[in-house]
């Protein structure tokens, strides 16, 4: 081939290799304008992935120095052979507005690096106020290591971001480290909750990342030891009673999840869109079934939760459509129908910022 033919092929590879890197999921970082020099604006862009190379979501803002100005748009995206190109849609929420603010809405031609995880965005602002460009630097959270480690073994897990912080629950309570790398060796398959801390928001996201584990721990085998010679001890027959062995203390029970307050399922999350549960959720509804065959008595209600994305009619449809999923699972596994009732929220109760796969959920309570 000719060298030109050879650069068209490359391009066409590179081409192929961005549009195929989904650009789904939480983004956080800045805007700056260099007309302001000190002005920034903290922002955190929520992506899901549409029909074909469409894209949708929500993106916030926070004005840096100004407390309680903030803004949520709407946005619409297509993909592009280096990124995306990011249009505004309509507002869907500002604080702190006066008849002399404002927000800059118009075209985002984000440029993206796989390796850092990294959109680069140029802004093209409608023509109002002082509105005619800007700059956006985001970062997501990505697992850039295997996704299944053998049990056991020394391992790194990495992950792209800025500023990284890990914890072990979705609360925050419980720190792990800081960084891109965790070195730690897993027994079985575990859930980090990241955040960034590279300029934080108000609606500062929670990524949570899974990384499964395959086989189980090889446990050493004790060396024998060979016991010390012990002179017979004579048995009183007439007292001899058989005592039975010591109680195991070490295993504790799982924590019971139902309680006297409803109850978000652990672990219990759907396929995006779907009433589908996801085979994390199976060890927890067969301890919720235990519970009940416990508590004969014990009637119980399913709420379905759906994550605010997507037209909310069809939201309210799917949140019913997951309750009645768990309770049939719950049913086949011999709990009497008539004991359990179903409700769907649609997507009116969300606990996080959307999109989060964490607002796919179903909670519990006790019917009293």
């Amino acid at each position: 081939m000719k060298p030109s033919h050879w650069l068209s092929l490359v391009f066409l590879l590179l081409v192929g290799s961005v549009r195929a890197q989904s650009l789904a999921g939480i983004w956080q970082g800045v805007e700056t304008d260099t007309d302001q020099p000190g002005a920034s604006w903290p922002s955190v862009m929520r992506v899901q992935s549409g029909k074909g190379t469409g894209l949708f979501g929500v993106l916030y803002q926070e004005a840096t120095g100004r407390p309680g100005v903030t803004v949520t748009f709407q946005i619409q995206a297509t993909r592009t052979a280096r990124g995306m190109r990011l249009e505004h849609g309509r507002k869907l929420d500002e604080t702190g507005a006066n008849p002399f603010s404002y927000w800059c809405e118009g075209i985002i031609i984000f440029t993206y690096d796989s390796t850092l995880e990294k959109l680069t965005g140029r802004a093209e602002y409608d023509p109002v106020g002082r509105c005619d460009k800007g700059t956006y630097t985001l970062y997501r959270v990505k697992l850039k290591s295997a996704a299944t480690v053998p049990a056991g073994a020394a391992t790194t897990i990495r992950v792209s971001g800025r500023d990284v912080r890990w914890y072990a629950d979705a609360e925050l309570k419980q720190p792990v480290t800081s960084g891109n790398e965790y070195r730690t060796k897993l027994s079985k398959t575990t859930t980090f909750y990241l955040t960034q801390g590279y300029y934080p928001t108000r609606e500062g996201a929670v990524v949570p990342v899974t990384v499964k584990v395959s086989g189980t721990v090889a446990k050493a085998e004790p060396k024998p030891t060979p016991a010390p010679a012990v002179a017979p001890t004579p048995v009183d027959t007439a007292r001899a009673t058989l005592t039975p062995p010591a109680t195991d203390t070490t295993r504790s029970a799982p924590a019971p999840i139902l309680s006297d307050k409803s109850v978000v399922l652990p672990t219990v999350l759907f396929k995006q869109g779907t009433p589908e549960l996801l085979t994390d959720a199976m060890p927890a509804l067969t301890q919720l079934a235990a519970e009940l065959r416990t508590r004969p008595t014990l009637r119980l209600q399913v709420a379905g939760h759906t994550d605010r994305i997507g037209e909310s009619k069809k939201n309210q449809a799917l949140s019913e459509q997951r309750a009645e999923a768990v309770k049939a699972y719950l049913v086949q596994a011999g709990i009497a129908a008539e004991r359990i009732s179903t409700i769907g929220y649609g997507d009116s109760r969300p606990l996080y910022p959307s999109p989060d796969v964490r607002n796919r959920r179903v909670e519990v309570s006790e019917v009293r």
